[in-house]
């Protein structure tokens, strides 16, 4: 781990984890970034394709945003896997508690920073959950149905494992298999730390969110998108791994291998974002109605008025 010295306001811990989510685009990890320097904090990122080492621009790694005023603010669970491999929410939960201990011992404050739902969620809620091996006789089973159809087996089932991203049938039938495990092996919370959280929304609007979503995606389209896919697909990285990531991985994948035309790519993903975007919404909404207080903050503020008002709710 790399060495850090922190200048900070002293701010009293009456809070396990600071976090801070919202939807794509809304800013919040400049937010968390900017928490973290104020209060001696350290990130903890809750990304479920941040993870994958070498696929920075499609996820919007930003790592630059980490460096602020002049200060390196330590992040972690970024970079921890190869691009290729199924990532869960298993291996993250053990992974955020190796990581979150860490950042204790080191006497800073843990600011969790994401916008992947059921990530924030397992920590939030302390979800204990089990490794889920394939299932050969299920997958068989569920060759050559549409999307359409595994989303209906999927939504057959009374508590859904996350569907905020599943557009691929290869998802699909990856969700259909963790939801048959569950139900025939019960998970229950309690196997994982319930850590007393303040957390923190960026409320934004649609139209906002729209505007921000848009410009970004052209952005990141000119800043080499594409090539990262190329490069990616030159190591060797299966291209129906790179589509299972869904969004800017799934339709760049189909433009270069011939699937797409170039004049459909910016419409379509556009589309796909704007959509995502407002499942996490849905997500964040229901995770208010499971029971978790989320305080929201005008995506309109300054940064330094967001950064004062979650210094205020920290002193609560």
């Amino acid at each position: 781990m790399r060495g850090f010295f922190f200048i900070f306001v002293p701010v009293m811990r009456n809070y396990d984890l600071i976090t801070i989510l919202g939807p794509t685009a809304c800013g919040k990890t400049k937010l968390a970034v900017a928490l973290a320097d104020r209060i001696g904090g350290e990130i903890l990122s809750a990304d479920s394709r941040q993870v994958y080492r070498g696929m920075d621009i499609g996820t919007g790694k930003d790592l630059a945003d980490y460096v602020i005023n002049g200060n390196a603010i330590p992040y972690h669970l970024i970079d921890i896997a190869e691009p290729g491999s199924k990532y869960n929410v298993y291996e993250f939960q053990g992974d955020f508690l190796k990581a979150y201990r860490g950042v204790v011992e080191r006497g800073s404050q843990p600011v969790m920073c994401g916008g992947t739902g059921l990530y924030l969620e397992s920590v939030l809620r302390g979800y204990r959950l089990i490794p889920v091996p394939e299932n050969p006789e299920l997958r068989k089973s569920l060759e050559g149905k549409t999307l359409a159809e595994l989303t209906g087996i999927l939504k057959g089932y009374k508590t859904l494992h996350n569907t905020t991203d599943v557009d691929t049938c290869k998802r699909a039938i990856r969700a259909i298999e963790i939801e048959e495990c569950y139900r025939n092996t019960p998970v229950e919370a309690g196997g994982f730390p319930m850590l007393k959280s303040l957390n923190i929304g960026v409320d934004i609007s649609r139209d906002k969110r729209r505007e921000l979503i848009s410009s970004r995606l052209e952005r990141r389209l000119q800043e080499g998108m594409i090539d990262e896919v190329k490069g990616l697909l030159d190591r060797g990285i299966p291209a129906d791994d790179l589509i299972y990531y869904g969004l800017e991985y799934k339709y760049v994948t189909l433009f270069v291998t011939g699937q797409l035309e170039y004049k459909y790519l910016l419409q379509e993903l556009e589309v796909a974002i704007h959509q995502f975007a407002k499942r996490q919404m849905t997500w964040f909404r229901g995770m208010e109605r499971r029971g978790i207080q989320i305080e929201w903050i005008p995506f309109e503020w300054s940064m330094q008025q967001k950064v004062d008002r979650i210094v205020e709710l920290m002193g609560k």
